[in-house]
């Protein structure tokens, strides 16, 4: 339990991981990495300008050319994408801020036209999901999966550890394993999707296989300590349903805390994908795990400046992480901690496109010092000219180019 008088912007260890504040930047995709899997040209500016967080999550990286299931993704399978997260990294630890890996396997939520060779995805049992899924030339419907037989599913969890290595190779300070949303460890872990008969399916125990083979070859690869694990218990996105959550997540709890990863990632209920839902009444949140669970917890989904400060005060969690608000709000630790006001995310820019919605986002500094400009209280940058008519969204992405090394902190 925390003291009461920790707050959101004190520091805090998980595991190996120092981080300046409880605030947290969790994995989002924004498919916006280049074809062969290699973050884009952007991304280095991207996460440096968010770099006055506690803690960044990469956006979720695949482990491999058969885990991709969203157009443009990046991915830690090869030395060409390690060479290329490394500037990334590099930028992240030189604003003072600490970066991990989310890694992931999409399993059925995917689409032939995103898999080598043309070939359907793969999942535990021959079951699709209903509606729409990315295809790679828009929105389609998911497609029947191949159903993994055993045989092949231990090197599913060697392929974990393997990009592991991958990521301390680019630079990462850690990992952390989606289990969460629908993927493929959740598609093993709960019975809605996972009718197997073999020791991946049937009994909780059997169910959990495949998630804890994954993590201990984390484990193995980089340390506990340097390794998290992200789930959504009551998240129903992807058609994920489970006929007893409570014993289900209970088990899993139980094992994560004998192997004491640096941290639990926690999904709150009401959170849909990548938006929110009605909160179930008997939904597993935070405050049911910290009863149940003795680690260190981030807790994201729903959360305001007000929620975050109650959490973390009354101990419920380590950490919260925002993510459409890190989205529009590079500095959002200043500003939560100032009680500024913050930028609205742009959905139509949240998948894909340019660097519209993806580094023009302002923050308070450069704000400030376009204000000054315009009312004649500052000298103009150098290098940088600010016209009149000019759209205050691209002085802003000119003037974060010039000041990526040093974003502004709290």
């Amino acid at each position: 339990m925390l003291h009461d008088r920790t707050t959101l912007f004190d520091p805090v260890r998980l595991g190996a991981l120092s981080l300046s504040n409880r605030i947290v930047m969790p994995p989002l995709t924004r498919s916006r990495a280049l074809p062969d899997g290699r973050p884009g040209p952007s991304a280095k500016l991207y996460y440096a300008q968010r770099a006055s967080a506690g803690l960044i999550v990469s956006e979720g990286t695949a482990i491999s050319p058969e885990a991709v299931g969203n157009p443009d993704i990046p991915g830690l399978w090869n030395d060409e994408q390690v060479q290329a997260w490394k500037p990334v990294t590099e930028a992240v630890h030189d604003a003072g801020a600490v970066i991990v890996t989310q890694l992931w396997h999409t399993g059925r939520a995917s689409h032939p036209s995103l898999q080598p060779g043309g070939k359907d995805p793969v999942g535990p049992s021959p079951l699709a999901i209903t509606g729409l899924t990315f295809a790679r030339d828009g929105r389609t419907p998911h497609v029947r999966p191949r159903t993994l037989e055993t045989e092949e599913i231990p090197a599913i969890a060697a392929r974990y550890g393997q990009a592991a290595r991958n990521a301390r190779a680019a630079g990462f300070d850690g990992v952390e394993l989606h289990a969460a949303n629908g993927y493929l460890i959740d598609q093993f872990l709960q019975d809605g999707s996972n009718h197997r008969t073999d020791r991946y399916g049937g009994s909780i125990e059997n169910r959990a296989r495949l998630l804890l083979e994954a993590l201990d070859a984390l484990i193995d690869a980089v340390g506990a300590d340097r390794v998290g694990v992200r789930l959504s218990p009551s998240s129903t996105f992807q058609d994920m349903t489970d006929s007893d959550p409570i014993a289900l997540f209970a088990y899993v709890l139980e094992a994560l805390a004998e192997r004491d990863p640096a941290y639990l990632h926690l999904v709150e209920p009401g959170v849909f994908g990548d938006d929110s839902a009605q909160r179930p009444a008997d939904g597993i949140d935070s405050a049911w795990v910290r009863k149940r669970y003795p680690g260190r917890v981030i807790a994201t989904g729903g959360y305001d400046r007000e929620r975050a400060l109650a959490a973390v005060g009354g101990g419920t969690a380590d950490a919260v992480a925002f993510g459409r608000a890190f989205i529009a709000n590079p500095d959002l630790p200043e500003r939560l901690e100032r009680g500024a006001a913050l930028n609205e995310a742009d959905r139509a820019t949240f998948y894909g496109g340019d660097d519209h919605g993806y580094l023009d986002y302002p923050s308070l500094e450069a704000e400030r010092l376009l204000a000054d400009l315009r009312e004649g209280r500052a000298q103009p940058v150098p290098g940088l000219e600010l016209v009149s008519e000019t759209p205050p969204e691209q002085w802003h992405q000119a003037w974060a180019q010039q000041h990526a090394s040093a974003p502004a902190r709290p």
